[in-house]
């Protein structure tokens, strides 16, 4: 008798980005997950190769839609994330042409290139969702972005209510203030050691007060704390993978970007999550 399939991928209210075409194609391509989780699961097909290489073709043509729907979307709001986006989809295209499907044509094979792509899936989809996507038409324009005096106030729009939380957020925004100045610092031509320095600050900050909110949230029994883990992992997966070797060839470039991207992530998670932990 075939074991019952346990459906672990759940496409949740906090994936949705607010626009339907885009939120549409996420839930396909969940669905595509969940295929190859069940696919892993069936005890009694043995040989999945005819499987695997149909799931496989569906992914790549289904992923190229999707970016090409989603890019086409941000070019048309003229969003500012866009050429970031590129580079996202471009690097998943490259790891899925590059991942090895030469072995399974052999049942162990086809076991083994699965759960390697069942791993690389979730992580990046949840990731990139919850860290990039979910921006979309939510970040201010360039110009309106640096035309403020200082576009990293804390202000009252951002507390939540729960003193600890807010104080740890006020902290993460001065963190983002400094690099806000060094943006600004035109007579500092070389800044890179300042640069990693407030990376190294922010990454390690971020990680203490993820730890500490989730702790709050698990005091109080707050039924969104799965959602607000997976969303705190994508922000710090984005903080390691930052390329200090890109960083140094293209400076003030990165540091713009770097700034609108903290910066928008943190306020829209601060306004659409962390402000319902109090409620």
């Amino acid at each position: 008798m075939r074991k019952e399939v346990q459906i672990m991928y759940q496409f949740t209210k906090d994936c949705l980005t607010g626009i339907r075409q885009i939120d549409e194609e996420h839930e396909k391509l969940f669905r595509l997950i969940n295929e190859i989780l069940e696919l892993l699961q069936n005890e009694i097909l043995q040989d999945k190769y005819h499987q695997v290489q149909e799931i496989l073709g569906e992914l790549k043509q289904y992923a190229d839609v999707h970016f090409a729907n989603e890019e086409a979307h941000m070019a048309a709001i003229n969003d500012p994330e866009l050429e970031f986006q590129k580079r996202q989809h471009m690097e998943f295209r490259e790891k899925i042409d590059i991942m090895d499907f030469s072995n399974i044509d052999e049942i162990e094979g086809q076991h083994e290139t699965l759960e390697e792509l069942m791993r690389y899936l979730t992580r990046w989809l949840y990731r990139h969702i919850l860290s990039s996507d979910i921006m979309i038409g939510k970040m201010p324009s360039k110009e309106e972005w640096w035309g403020k005096d200082n576009p990293c106030e804390f202000t009252e729009q951002y507390m939540t209510g729960i003193p600890l939380v807010d104080k740890e957020h006020e902290m993460l925004f001065e963190i983002i203030g400094r690099a806000n100045e060094l943006v600004k610092a035109e007579l500092l031509h070389d800044k890179y050691d300042e640069i990693v320095g407030i990376l190294d600050e922010l990454r390690d900050y971020t990680k203490e007060h993820f730890r500490d909110e989730e702790e709050y949230m698990e005091s109080i029994q707050y039924p969104g704390l799965g959602a607000q883990k997976l969303a705190h992992q994508a922000f710090v997966s984005k903080l390691e993978e930052i390329d200090l070797e890109q960083v140094d060839q293209n400076q003030q470039e990165y540091l713009e970007e770097l700034m609108e991207f903290l910066f928008g992530w943190l306020s829209n998670h601060i306004l659409k999550s962390d402000k319902l932990i109090a409620a």
